[in-house]
């Protein structure tokens, strides 16, 4: 009882999902309480940086707005959502360790060992996660969601130089969401 107390009156959360912090990658989401059982949440990821003397990156930033619908009250339980994500990417000599296939254009997976891609992408999907309460203002969140994503792209002969070689574009399903998170509850 006490629990859902504690979920229900919150209205604001700030979180950072580690997984994302792994790869190096900033990450801050906020998420809203917009009823009782419904809350929506933005996360934005920025990951500037180049290693290996700028031959290995994997640059990218997204923007990833999400509905949430809770099986119990807000930042409590059981959650299903639908999330949109979109931005840029730049990335060279780097592994995608992230499942899914991508079709109807390169395999962005094997082609980033060999080449330079620079695009951005758009896309849409489902989220199913949980929420942990652990204290009056601090809870965990794991998540998953699978989706689709449209990837334009322009493709060069290596990480830092070389004239463009194509571009093009290519689909991708699999994996769109992956985290957990620890939360602040205002």
């Amino acid at each position: 009882m006490f629990a859902g107390t504690i979920a229900t009156e919150a209205q604001l959360a700030v979180k950072n999902n580690l997984l994302y912090d792994l790869t190096t990658t900033p990450n801050l989401g906020l998420e809203y309480g917009v009823g009782y059982r419904s809350t929506v949440n933005l996360v934005y990821g920025l990951n500037p940086w180049s290693f290996s003397g700028g031959e290995r990156k994997a640059k990218h930033w997204v923007l990833m707005p999400e509905y949430r619908w809770w099986l119990c009250s807000r930042f409590n339980g059981h959650f299903f959502g639908v999330h949109a994500l979109g931005g840029e990417f730049n990335a060279s000599n780097v592994n995608i360790p992230v499942p899914g296939a991508f079709f109807g254009g390169d395999n962005l997976r094997s082609g980033v060992r060999d080449y330079r891609y620079q695009g951005s992408f758009l896309g849409a999907g489902a989220t199913y996660g949980y929420q942990w309460i652990l204290s009056r203002h601090w809870n965990i969140e794991a998540e998953v969601g699978v989706g689709y994503a449209r990837v334009w792209y322009d493709k060069y002969a290596c990480g830092e130089c070389g004239a463009r070689l194509a571009d093009g574009g290519t689909n991708y399903f699999g994996i769109t969401k992956l985290g957990i998170s620890f939360l602040y509850l205002f």
